[in-house]
């Protein structure tokens, strides 16, 4: 009989980390799923245990606190095989009309969390050989498209730390790889209080076809994931289109904001 394997998923109670928790549920993994809101935390573990005969851990933690990625850290200093840092939130509002209180929360969470928890995993999944960590980033990370918004720095700094780290430990039989999608139909405009409804359908990608594509691509060896053909041009013409004309035709591609982050 195959030993268990444990995954470790941030952001777990919707959105990517949900889908993650689906998957990897499905391939036989343990989990221990973390998130702020301890309630649906719960019923999802309740769900994935039934259906697949895993076991679910629910773990209750604000990662943009000292005290809860202590709670994470600690988890992960017992071990995992699979580590899933997708937690991670936007602001609606231009820098200039932002607060410290909320753009050191949202480097707490995108920057930070991620940093405590990989370096919490990684030491064990060295010692033993093996080991994945998935850095959910952003195709935004790849260019200041979003005008005045903090969000596409904190993914550009997790995107170059994914490739740093993974070019460090690779040799140790160790994974470690950004994911990087476009638009994707989960809760996290809304929760932001963004309004995409004029962001054309054709550019929006399903959860569960990106997990499915990160998933594969780690396993692939890739560093960096972006998901679909669209994204993949999007981020070739970032990378390499002259800065001035990226400058010129930037907008604020998170769409008219709504209400005041929460």
């Amino acid at each position: 009989m195959a030993a268990s394997r444990t995954a470790l998923i941030t952001g777990a109670s919707s959105g990517f980390g949900a889908a993650f928790a689906r998957r990897l549920a499905a391939e036989g993994y343990d989990l221990v799923l973390v998130a702020r809101g301890e309630q649906r935390l719960s019923e999802l573990a309740a769900e994935l245990s039934d259906r697949y005969g895993v076991t679910v851990t629910p773990l209750g933690a604000d990662l943009s606190t000292d005290e809860g990625c202590a709670v994470v850290e600690k988890r992960l200093a017992e071990g995992v095989d699979m580590l899933v840092n997708n937690a991670g939130f936007s602001l609606n509002r231009s820098f200039v009309k932002s607060t410290v209180e909320a753009e050191s929360r949202l480097l707490r969470v995108n920057v930070h969390a991620v940093m405590r928890l990989a370096l919490a995993a990684l030491p064990g999944m060295i010692e033993r050989g093996r080991g994945d960590v998935i850095n959910v980033s952003s195709v935004a990370g790849f260019g200041a498209v979003m005008p005045g918004s903090t969000y596409s720095a904190s993914k550009a700094w997790v995107t170059n730390f994914s490739e740093s780290v993974a070019q460090s430990v690779r040799r140790q039989g160790v994974r470690v790889m950004a994911l990087c999608p476009g638009y994707t139909h989960t809760e996290f405009h809304d929760r932001a209080g963004i309004d995409m409804s004029k962001t054309p359908e054709w550019m929006w990608l399903q959860v569960d076809r990106v997990v499915e594509d990160g998933l594969r691509d780690l396993r692939r060896g890739k560093v960096v994931s972006v998901p679909d053909w669209k994204y993949k041009v999007a981020v070739f013409g970032m990378r390499h289109l002259p800065r001035g004309l990226l400058q010129a035709v930037a907008r604020d591609t998170r769409g008219r904001t709504g209400r005041d982050e929460q």
